[in-house]
């Protein structure tokens, strides 16, 4: 009887060792162009408001299973234009399903509009002008993304001040696909007030004391980036080296449903990849609060619940 519960045993582990090698093969994209390509298939599956009126309820309900209370959730309103979609028609919809759902679940969501870099100045600008127009109704920031080298950060210098005079709060992917430098470039040209990934600031001393010196947050995606071949395996991600060097990081899901995680995976691999403190793991969270787009008045009560959680001084 000892022999066949050994048996089971090895089964299963097996089995379980199986099941994730072909789970992390069907989200893996070989690389960072090759995401972008399967983005914009999924995308063009997503054809009405009433779409993106499921996706953000369920979305909620999810975050809520996760025990998360607020989120910025960036919506690529470049990449409704570029499907020649209606911005107004879709944020109407969302932002209902938000609204309801928040009634349900207690998530409040907030939105950071998301422009396509690759597609140039005048596409940048047309989502900014959507998103000074929604800012009323829960537009907080704006930002870009996409492919860094097609759409270097030189170019939208103006439309970021035309942002940050509206009083839109400001992101930018930066250092995810390319250099350090593209994150210099991100925060002493366009002001970016958190950046998305900087993967590659670990290969650049000065870029890494710019970003401690002026807390600038890293949105840190460790699934996303070994799915897109940015990094080969989860344990060589510089995130300890972040931490390690006193810079202000986030833990984030990025795009999860085109990655197969969420935020609490997020955590439960970083935690096992990188033997997180639970010190460190409470640092990542009240990381995330300070960094949000929130007043003091709002970020106060989830610091209380967050230390109250973590048994911490209040």
């Amino acid at each position: 009887m000892r022999e066949l519960a050994e048996g089971k045993r090895l089964l299963r582990r097996e089995v379980t060792k199986w099941v994730s090698q072909r789970h992390a093969e069907r989200f893996h994209y070989g690389d960072f162009k090759g995401f972008l390509k399967s983005f914009g298939v999924v995308t063009l599956l997503i054809k009405t408001p009433e779409d993106y009126a499921l996706i953000t309820t369920r979305l909620s309900e999810w975050l809520a299973s996760q025990n998360v209370r607020y989120a910025e959730v960036i919506l690529s309103a470049g990449v409704l234009l570029w499907k020649k979609q209606s911005v107004q028609e879709v944020f109407d919809a969302v932002e209902r399903a938000a609204r309801e759902a928040r009634a349900r679940t207690g998530v409040r969501l907030q939105w950071i509009f998301d422009a396509v870099r690759q597609f140039g100045v005048e596409h940048v600008r047309e989502v900014l002008r959507w998103a000074i127009t929604f800012r009323p109704r829960g537009v907080v920031a704006f930002g870009i993304g996409g492919d860094e080298a097609g759409g270097p950060a030189e170019l939208f210098v103006d439309i970021f001040r035309e942002a940050r005079e509206a009083g839109l709060r400001l992101t930018a992917h930066a250092g995810e696909a390319v250099g350090p430098e593209s994150i210099r470039k991100a925060v002493e040209l366009l002001g970016a007030e958190r950046i998305g990934h900087g993967l590659t600031a670990i290969g650049d001393p000065d870029v890494m004391a710019l970003l401690r010196d002026r807390r600038i947050p890293l949105e840190v995606c460790p699934t996303s980036n070994l799915a897109t071949g940015l990094v080969a395996r989860l344990e060589d991600h510089p995130l300890p080296r972040f931490l390690d060097a006193g810079l202000v990081v986030t833990l984030n899901s990025d795009d999860p449903a085109m990655f197969g995680t969420s935020l609490q995976q997020e955590f439960e691999r970083s935690a096992r990849a990188f033997s997180l403190s639970p010190e460190q793991i409470v640092q990542l969270c009240e990381n995330a609060i300070l960094a949000a787009f929130l007043s003091e008045a709002d970020k106060a009560p989830l610091l209380e619940e967050l230390r109250g959680v973590a048994g911490l001084p209040r």
